[in-house]
């Protein structure tokens, strides 16, 4: 029996998408936010459509989730690109200041050019865009500097768009996660339900925590310097190395739940999700 595909895309998105085409006419800045462990798999195809010429503020989120020297790897590919991450860890307020100020530098060329036609100054508008659950209700949060959003750990929690005025300088646009309408790439899909970045009716538990564990495996590959598979073996005592990703889950099963592989696949993926596992990187830059 083959596993149906993983899409998930339900309505208050498709109409949050529609306002936010609507809304981005009267945007300066693009605060596009990916999640710092995923950054290829949370890239919305689209955005860059939808930003056109305006200015583009790429924030990787959740680097506290990932080991110092894959943030260097990625900074160094998206810089040869053409490109400035921005790395964030914005439950905890880290790098955000230097967020605001490449918004409000960004955002600075639109008043000189009001300026220049003789107009008065007014604040940047900016909004924050990308996939649901990566954490920009909390970016929000710390660029505020107090809690006027909801945040929790699952994706769909902001449903609507609306306009919050940061300081003098900013008024920054709230919008719901986006997702593409198909996910055509599935890896990309399983990434993220790993990640916890797509609504959890979309997925099957066992299956997702299984690709994990094969992930972990691929990306342990001598030359990546990882030894992510490690990390299974000190969390649980069970090797994963002599294991498929199905078979590992129903040893540790066996090894630690009685036999329970849902209950299994459950905490496999919340370790991960929480950082219990480790600082893990599920993507790193294609050679």
């Amino acid at each position: 029996m083959t596993t149906p595909p993983i899409q998930w895309y339900p309505g208050h998105i498709a109409k949050a998408e529609k306002e936010l085409k609507e809304q981005l006419k009267r945007v300066d800045v693009v605060l596009e936010v990916r999640d710092a462990r995923i950054p290829l798999a949370t890239n919305h195809p689209q955005v860059r459509e939808w930003v056109s010429s305006k200015a583009r503020v790429l924030v990787l989120n959740r680097v506290d989730m990932i080991p110092p020297h894959v943030r260097q790897i990625w900074t160094e590919w998206f810089k040869e690109r053409g490109e400035m991450p921005y790395f964030t860890d914005a439950q905890h307020g880290k790098g955000v200041v230097a967020v605001t100020k490449a918004a409000q530098a960004a955002g600075g060329e639109v008043n000189k050019r009001r300026c220049d036609r003789g107009m008065l100054p007014r604040p940047v508008r900016a909004v924050v865009i990308g996939f649901p659950n990566v954490g920009k209700s909390a970016l929000i949060n710390r660029l505020l500097g107090k809690r006027v959003v909801e945040s929790a750990r699952r994706a769909g929690v902001t449903r609507q768009l609306r306009w919050i005025r940061i300081s003098d300088e900013i008024e920054l646009l709230d919008a719901p996660g986006i997702i593409p309408w198909r996910l055509d790439n599935q890896d990309a899909a399983l990434k993220l339900a790993i990640c916890d970045d797509i609504g959890e009716a979309s997925y099957d538990n066992q299956r997702v925590a299984g690709t994990l564990v094969d992930l972990l495996k691929h990306l342990n590959a001598p030359d990546a310097d990882l030894w992510l598979v490690k990390s299974l073996e000190s969390r649980y005592g069970l090797d994963a190395t002599p294991h498929t990703g199905e078979d590992y889950l129903q040893a540790l099963a066996a090894h630690r739940h009685k036999g329970d592989v849902e209950r299994t696949a459950r905490q496999l993926l919340n370790d991960f999700r929480t950082g219990l596992l480790g600082a893990i990187p599920l993507e790193l830059p294609p050679t």
